[in-house]
C-alpha cells in the first residue's frame, strides 16, 4: 500500500512543477463558464426555471461541472497507449505492483493536485464574478464530495478500458478522442441530462456516463433532494463495481497477447 501512496505523492509533485499551466487554466475555465452563463441567461430570458432548475441553479451547475472535471479528468488512457508503443509497459508489468492500480494512483495524484490548485481557487474566482449558489447544508456537501470520488473512479475506469484497448488496436488515438467527446456530451457536462429528449434520457440511464458529471453537479445545486441523492450515489457505486468486470476480463486477455511495438 505504501508504494501506491508514494505514486500519488510523486505524481502530485510532478504536477506541482508545472502549476503555472493550471493558473492559466483557471482563467480559461472562468471565461468558459462566463460564456455559458450569458448563454443560459439568454435561454431562460426571464423564465423562473427550466426542467426544474432556476437560472441561478444552472449557473452553479455549469461552474461546478467544469471545476469538478478538473478533478476527475486524467490522461491515463493516453499514457497506457504511449507505454505500449515505446515498450515501457513490458518493464512496468514485471514490477512488484499492479499495473492498472499504479495508473489509477497516478491519476489520483493528478486529480488531487487539480482539486487543490485548480478547482478550489477557480470556484472562488468564479463565485466572485458570477452569481453562484453555495449550499449551507453539510449533508449536501458530504454527498457532493462522496459523489465526486465516485466520479473519479468511474471516469478512471473508462480511461483504463480505453487504454487497455491499445493492446488489441495498437493505435487507439481515434478511440481516445471519441471517448472524450462522448463523455463530455453524455455525462451532463455540456448539458444536464434532464434537458435531453425523453427517449435520450431513457438510453443514457443505462450508461455509466451520468455518474461522472451529472450526478455530483445535481447534488451540489440541490437539483437532487432527499431520496434522489441516495439513489444517485448508489447508482454511481453500482457502476464503479460493474466496470471492474470488463476491466479484469480485458486485462487478462491483453496480458496474453502483449506485443511490444518499441523499446
Amino acid at each position: 500500500m505504501s508504494s501506491y501512496i508514494e505514486m500519488i505523492r510523486v505524481r502530485f509533485l510532478m504536477m506541482l512543477a508545472y502549476r503555472t499551466n493550471y493558473y492559466s487554466g483557471i482563467l480559461i475555465y472562468s471565461i468558459n463558464i462566463g460564456a455559458y452563463y450569458f448563454l443560459w441567461t439568454a435561454i431562460y430570458s426571464g423564465q423562473d426555471n427550466i426542467q426544474g432548475l432556476s437560472v441561478l441553479q444552472m449557473t452553479t451547475y455549469v461552474a461546478v461541472a467544469w471545476m469538478a472535471r478538473a478533478f476527475y479528468f486524467n490522461n491515463i488512457d493516453r499514457e497506457i497507449a504511449m507505454e505500449i508503443k515505446d515498450g515501457k509497459v513490458a518493464i512496468e508489468m514485471i514490477r512488484p505492483y499492479n499495473y492498472l492500480g499504479m495508473k489509477t494512483m497516478q491519476g489520483l495524484g493528478e486529480g488531487l493536485f487539480r482539486l487543490l490548485f485548480f478547482s478550489v481557487p477557480g470556484m472562488v474566482i468564479v463565485a466572485l464574478i458570477f452569481p453562484i449558489s453555495l449550499s449551507a447544508s453539510l449533508t449536501t456537501w458530504f454527498f457532493f464530495f462522496l459523489s465526486l470520488v465516485f466520479s473519479f473512479i468511474v471516469n478512471t475506469q473508462i480511461n483504463l478500458l480505453t487504454g487497455i484497448m491499445t493492446f488489441f488496436l495498437f493505435n487507439n488515438a481515434g478511440l481516445i478522442r471519441a471517448k472524450r467527446v462522448v463523455i463530455d456530451l453524455f455525462s451532463g457536462l455540456l448539458l444536464p441530462i434532464s434537458f435531453y429528449p425523453l427517449w435520450a434520457q431513457s438510453v443514457m440511464m443505462y450508461l455509466p456516463f451520468q455518474a461522472i458529471s451529472y450526478i455530483p453537479s445535481m447534488i451540489f445545486t440541490e437539483g437532487f433532494v432527499g431520496r434522489e441523492i441516495y439513489t444517485a450515489v448508489m447508482l454511481q457505486a453500482l457502476w464503479a463495481v460493474l466496470l471492474l468486470i470488463p476491466i479484469q476480463l480485458l486485462w487478462m486477455l491483453a496480458k496474453k497477447q502483449l506485443i511490444v511495438q518499441g523499446g
